[in-house]
């Protein structure tokens, strides 16, 4: 474990009292001994309330609602993944063989679950201000860059009251291909406004997902149109 207490001394400047704490934040539940599921559970409360006061006192003027999807933005497992791979989380976590040869080090469960965990052992290892000081050092750049709340909408919800603002019809969503075996599928869709005679694109996992990326195209082609 010195190399992984080197790495959290240089990038978190946390040392652990107790750093079985440590070794059991990173242990992921594929692996022998105790896991993480325990600890990324305290974490992820720890978590939520920290952010809460941070956006709270960012945004003084914010409704209950704009807080709410702004929380929801900084905690979400995507964020929290992109978070810990920045971190280097990844490069320290205990696994099992299985789940090191699949590339578990680089899934986003994995990794915002083992953050989650460190900010519980910090919390058991020295308490609530510990664990907040860490919290908002790993959090710091996200806060300053806090988007408007606006822009957090989805871009289907967003492109649809655009549309209904001008009072145009709403979108078409077609689907135009699916590829890929049955655990690997790609969804293709099109996203067309016929009044304004445009049209755009989306491919992702899910339909759904390659709709609110062919929406989100839509959105920044609309964006220097004023009918």
């Amino acid at each position: 474990m010195d190399k992984a207490e080197s790495w959290l001394d240089k990038t978190l400047r946390y040392r652990f009292h107790d750093t079985s704490l440590f070794s059991q934040a990173l242990t992921h539940r594929s692996a022998n001994g105790r896991n993480n599921e325990r600890l990324e559970f305290l974490g992820d409360a720890v978590l939520d309330f920290v952010i809460s006061d941070a956006v709270f006192k960012h945004r003084p003027d914010a409704d209950e609602g704009d807080l709410s999807k702004l929380r929801a933005s900084l905690v979400k497992d995507t964020s929290l993944a992109q978070l810990a791979a920045e971190l280097g989380v990844g490069e320290h976590l205990i696994l099992g063989s299985g789940e090191r040869k699949t590339g578990g080090h680089r899934r986003e469960s994995i990794l915002a679950d083992a953050l989650e965990a460190i900010f519980g052992a910090v919390f058991l290892d020295s308490g609530f201000k510990a664990a907040e000081e860490i919290i908002v050092r790993v959090f710091e750049q996200r806060l300053a860059e806090l988007p408007d709340a606006e822009d957090l909408r989805d871009a289907k919800t967003r492109l649809q009251e655009w549309l209904q603002a001008r009072k145009f019809s709403l979108p078409d969503y077609e689907l135009v291909n699916v590829s890929g075996k049955a655990h690997q599928q790609k969804f293709s869709v099109t996203c067309t406004i016929t009044e304004l005679s445009q049209t755009t694109d989306g491919e992702s996992t899910t339909r759904r997902k390659a709709e609110q990326k062919a929406a989100r195209r839509m959105l920044d082609i609309l964006a220097g149109k004023r009918p």
